[in-house]
């Protein structure tokens, strides 16, 4: 079977820039560096939560073995849940650093590092969102877990506070609805990017050669 040719579109003819238009582009090009030191704090922040881990596990093993008899099952429970929100907020930081800092600022060499994530392959600026959103709507599952530990009993005369905050009806009711806006920002966020993967997909078919 024959070929068909096909014609290729024909390029734009661009003016030539001057040296001062050129440099301008550098600039802006090179100012994404400016990101950096964000990156490098974020950093320092999750130091800060590895100390605040650390702080808090000490004081949930005190706890235990100091004051056994006082401490109960809802107590731990919420000081674990604790635990894994500081690990999740850790986790988000790790994606916004690296997933932030390869797609805005410049490629990180890891290509056949054993330790590399899985989603950095492939990661783009939809795919970061989309992720990010994921796990603001883990965090966001934790602290409504812990408001519904503590408001088992809300209204109860004889209900004991756990953790020591005060709960309201509306209160409750906001934090849940604010949970749900996070699922459908998140859902609204992958359907878009499966929009933009479906519509390159037909672009590039498009623009195939066409074989007989």
């Amino acid at each position: 079977m024959s070929e068909i040719p096909t014609s290729a579109p024909t390029p734009r003819q661009f003016r030539q820039q001057s040296p001062w238009v050129s440099g301008v582009g550098y600039l802006i090009f090179f100012s994404r560096w400016l990101q950096a030191p964000l990156y490098l704090g974020l950093i320092v922040a999750q130091l800060i939560y590895v100390w605040v881990f650390a702080k808090e596990l000490w004081h949930l093993g005190d706890e235990v073995i100091n004051h056994g008899s006082d401490v109960t099952e809802a107590s731990v429970m919420l000081a674990v849940l604790g635990l894994i929100d500081v690990v999740m907020i850790a986790n988000l930081l790790i994606m916004v650093i690296i997933g932030g800092y390869e797609t805005f600022v410049s490629k990180i060499k890891i290509d056949g590092h054993p330790d590399q994530p899985e989603w950095l392959s492939h990661v783009n600026a939809n795919v970061l969102k989309v992720k990010l959103a994921m796990a603001i709507i883990g965090i966001s599952s934790i602290h409504l877990l812990k408001t519904f530990i503590e408001v088992g009993d809300l209204g109860a005369s004889n209900s004991e506070n756990v953790t020591g905050e005060t709960y309201t009806w509306d209160g409750v009711l906001w934090q849940v609805v604010i949970h749900m806006v996070f699922i459908v920002s998140a859902i609204a966020l992958a359907w878009i990017d499966k929009m933009s993967v479906s519509a390159a997909q037909a672009a590039k078919a498009v623009h195939a050669p066409v074989h007989a």
